[in-house]
């Protein structure tokens, strides 16, 4: 990722435009390190977002509506008390710096107009965010540092200390790059650029170096100087002027580089339409993914603790019905003992005869109980013969029950992964608690959340599709919303959402049949892949599995169709439709 100053100063560019006086109407944290101010101004509503992750701190405009936990933070209260209803009067940029200052028209509680400041600073592990007063003290910031924490301590009631001075050139203003290619340093180019000039990520100096020297590994040695420099102050003076957002996608469509010039390093890239559909893009499904995978870790411990679980426990009732299956020899025996009962007397420990059933006729030494008579010796061979055949039946019938809790155990485990609402997170406890794999929380009140529909998607030929998100929603849209003339469809075996397309008493055309199974092959353990094998049957076919478990169906009388998931026709789930 490439969010360096001269990224952030594009975005601060695009809030200006589109904020202008843009008024504070609502503040909102949804995170311990997500701040959302929602601004009114002439050109329309916008969500500012201040995201103040160290792994990847970032700001920009949102369209994105992060779920808001049910008790706002202390942070998120004082920023309400102090710019609700404030006006945004200026934005200013430390040159070269990942720091951005929002001045704030505001009323005091004496009802005197006064100034106040939100300050961002982006710098990686130490990012922070400042609610400054008129006299430049620290009201409040989102991280707080002690006095011997770092040399910049940041607490309330302390004066606000802008960041060192960036040492280096600026490449929006350097006059002779010649003169700067030729200082003693790095041997590569993009390392010399990276060493010389502030602001810039390695990748934009990787990209510079490729524009001016045909290669990203290009050795200053090898180079002529003042050509390579002209090219260097081309490149800068094109893109720095003129900024535009760039997005780079890997095969599978899933984002992996931005920069405000083209990428053309990894061999192509596309251009968005704004740097906050860009961001917004790229940032927020993963951050979904990690605040999800955060909150059900617990859920998502404990069913792997029963998986592995009940993995030792199918190993060792294999191991058993193995055993078992070697218990020819015990009636063997048997057979042998009783036609030899004249040659053995109570007390014996063992007996030598001929084992009738070796070609050879070897003599062999048979083990008995001293306490038990020739005939009860006997016996007891054949009753442990029928023991071991009846094990054998019953550690198969275990073997087959354990083998559909497991894949029912591990189909939950994909829905954990592809969760991406707390909503979902407590129907997937709710499914466990009803399971008895989970206990009822009995001593905590939890938040009544609404019972979540299917996804619902509108293929191009006007069908409307649906996506289960979980086991029993699965189940329900599957055995009780569905027309048994409607479309299932299923990622070939493996887990995955139950996919139904609503025929309405027609027959779909293939496009919507391939559109189905798109998103049957992207909400699946196969998201990631290509030629997806998508399993499609009529729903009538489909029927549950012996043992009930939610989502576990089988089905026959398919045709198999391969498909890649491709994410274009996927939206927010949340959301209601893809038109």
């Amino acid at each position: 990722m490439a969010f360096d100053a001269f990224f952030l100063s594009a975005v601060l560019t695009e809030i200006r435009e589109k904020t202008p006086g843009g008024r504070v109407e609502k503040i909102h944290q949804p995170s311990r390190d997500t701040v959302i101010l929602h601004l009114k101004s002439p050109e329309g509503r916008y969500k500012l977002l201040f995201g103040m992750n160290p792994t990847a701190p970032r700001l920009h405009l949102t369209e994105g509506s992060p779920e808001n936990p049910p008790e706002p933070p202390m942070f998120c209260m004082l920023l309400r008390k102090h710019l609700s209803g404030a006006r945004l009067a200026e934005i200013r940029q430390i040159p070269m710096e990942r720091w951005a200052e929002f001045t704030f028209d505001c009323i005091d509680e004496m009802g005197d107009p006064v100034q106040k400041k939100l300050v961002a600073e982006l710098m990686g592990r130490t990012c922070n965010l400042y609610l400054l007063g008129a006299d430049g003290r620290i009201i409040d910031c989102l991280r707080r540092v002690g006095l011997d924490e770092a040399a910049r301590p940041a607490l309330p009631g302390m004066y606000y200390q802008n960041p060192a001075p960036i040492e280096k050139e600026n490449p929006a203003t350097c006059k002779d790059f010649a003169e700067i290619l030729l200082r003693p340093g790095a041997d590569l180019l993009c390392d010399r650029l990276m060493d010389n000039f502030g602001g810039l990520s390695p990748l934009v100096c990787r990209e510079a170096a490729l524009f001016a020297a045909g290669e990203t590994d290009a050795r200053i040695e090898e180079l002529n100087i003042p050509t390579v420099a002209e090219k260097v102050e081309l490149f800068f003076a094109e893109h720095l002027n003129h900024p535009a957002p760039y997005l780079y996608t890997t095969a599978d469509g899933s984002p992996k580089q931005f920069a405000f010039c083209p990428i053309r390093q990894y061999g192509g890239c596309v251009e968005k339409d704004s740097f906050g559909s860009l961001l917004d893009g790229f940032y927020t499904l993963r951050d979904r993914k990690d605040a999800m995978r955060q909150k059900s870790q617990g859920l998502r411990k404990t069913v792997q603790n029963l998986c592995q679980r009940l993995t030792k426990k199918m190993a060792i009732q294999e191991k058993e019905r193995a055993e078992s299956l070697e218990r020819e020899r015990l009636r063997q025996l048997g057979d042998i003992l009783t036609a030899n009962l004249h040659l053995i007397k109570k007390g014996q420990t063992s007996v030598s005869v001929q084992d009738f059933y070796d070609e050879n006729m070897a003599e062999i030494q048979v083990a008995l109980s001293p306490l038990l008579s020739p005939q009860q010796n006997a016996a007891k061979y054949y009753k442990d013969y029928a023991r071991m055949k009846t094990a054998e039946k019953e550690l198969t019938r275990q073997l087959e029950l354990g083998a559909q809790e497991l894949a029912y155990l591990q189909s939950v485990l994909d829905e954990l992964n592809r969760a991406q609402s707390e909503a979902e997170l407590e129907e997937i406890r709710r499914e466990l608690q009803e399971g008895g794999y989970v206990k009822q929380d009995t001593g905590k009140r939890k938040m009544k959340t609404g019972k979540l529909p299917p996804m619902r998607f509108t293929s191009t030929d006007g069908y409307p599709i649906y996506v289960g998100r979980n086991n029993a929603q699965n189940d329900e849209l599957t055995f009780k919303a569905a027309r048994k003339d409607d479309i299932w469809l299923h990622a070939s075996k493996v887990h995955g959402s139950h996919v139904i397309i609503s025929c309405g008493g027609t027959t779909p055309p293939d496009d919507t049949i391939t559109q189905a199974a798109q998103l049957a092959a992207h909400y699946a353990e196969t998201a990631g892949g290509q030629n997806v094998p998508v399993d499609v049957v009529p729903v009538k076919m489909v029927k549950k599995t012996p043992d009930r478990k939610p989502g576990m169906v089988i089905y026959h009388s398919h045709r198999t169709v391969i498909v890649n998931p491709y994410p274009d026709i996927v939206v927010d789930p949340l959301n209601a439709e893809k038109k």
